[in-house]
C-alpha cells in the first residue's frame, strides 16, 4: 500500500489558500474517484481506495502545514508504510504558479511542512510531487502570499494543471519515480514559459 500525503491547513479559513494546494488535489481525486474522506486517530483526515489497480492510503493533516510529520508518522508507523512508498503533495514558492516537478531523497528546500515530515520519519527517502506557486510581489511577505487565495486568473491556471498533477501521481504509482521523474520533469522542461 502507498501513502498519499496531500498538504495544507485544516478548516475552512484556509481553504483555498495557496498553501493548501495538496488538499486541494486530494479534493479532486476522491471527486472523481469515488471516496471520501473521514477523521481518525492518527491527526489526519483519511481514505482509501483502489485507484489505478493499486491499494492507496490518501492522507490530510489536521496538524497544521508545519507539524505535518506528527500524522505522517502516525500513519506510516501503523501501516507499517516505508518511506519510499510515501507520496507528498505540497505547494513550492521555487516554481512558477502551475509547473510540476517530481523528487526524490531531497532535503525540504525551506518547506516547513516536507521538514517536518523529515524529522518524524527520520528520513527523506519518500517522494515529492512540488506544484509551483510562484514567489510573492515584493513588498508582501512570504507567510501572507502562501496563506493567501489564488486569484481568478491563478485559478484557471490550477484548472487546467490539476489534472497533470493527477497524471503525475499516476505515474508514480504505475511506473515507478525514475520513469515518472523522467516523463514529468523532461516534460515541464520543454514546455514554453
Amino acid at each position: 500500500m502507498l501513502l498519499v500525503v496531500g498538504l495544507g491547513n485544516p478548516g475552512a479559513k484556509y481553504q483555498g489558500t495557496r498553501h493548501n494546494i495538496g488538499f486541494q488535489l486530494l479534493d479532486y481525486l476522491s471527486e472523481n474517484n469515488n471516496f471520501t474522506f473521514s477523521p481518525s486517530k492518527w491527526l489526519a483526515q483519511t481514505a482509501k481506495a483502489e485507484i489505478w489497480g493499486e491499494k492507496l492510503l490518501f492522507v490530510k493533516p489536521e496538524t497544521f502545514m508545519n507539524e505535518s510529520g506528527q500524522a505522517v508518522e502516525r500513519i506510516a508507523s501503523y501501516f507499517h508504510i516505508a518511506a519510499t512508498d510515501i507520496i507528498v503533495i505540497h505547494d513550492d514558492l521555487d516554481l512558477d504558479l502551475g509547473r510540476i516537478k517530481i523528487v526524490n531523497n531531497r532535503g525540504s528546500g525551506g518547506h516547513r511542512g516536507i521538514s517536518s515530515i523529515i524529522n518524524h520519519l527520520h528520513s527523506r527517502e519518500f517522494s515529492r510531487i512540488r506544484v509551483g506557486i510562484g514567489r510573492p510581489p515584493a513588498p508582501m511577505a512570504v507567510t501572507d502570499f502562501v496563506l493567501g487565495r489564488f486569484a481568478a486568473a491563478e485559478r484557471r491556471i490550477l484548472t487546467v494543471r490539476i489534472p497533470q498533477i493527477e497524471v503525475a501521481l499516476k505515474l508514480i504509482v504505475k511506473k515507478g519515480i525514475p520513469t515518472a521523474m523522467g516523463m514529468i520533469n523532461q516534460r515541464q522542461t520543454q514546455e514554453p514559459e
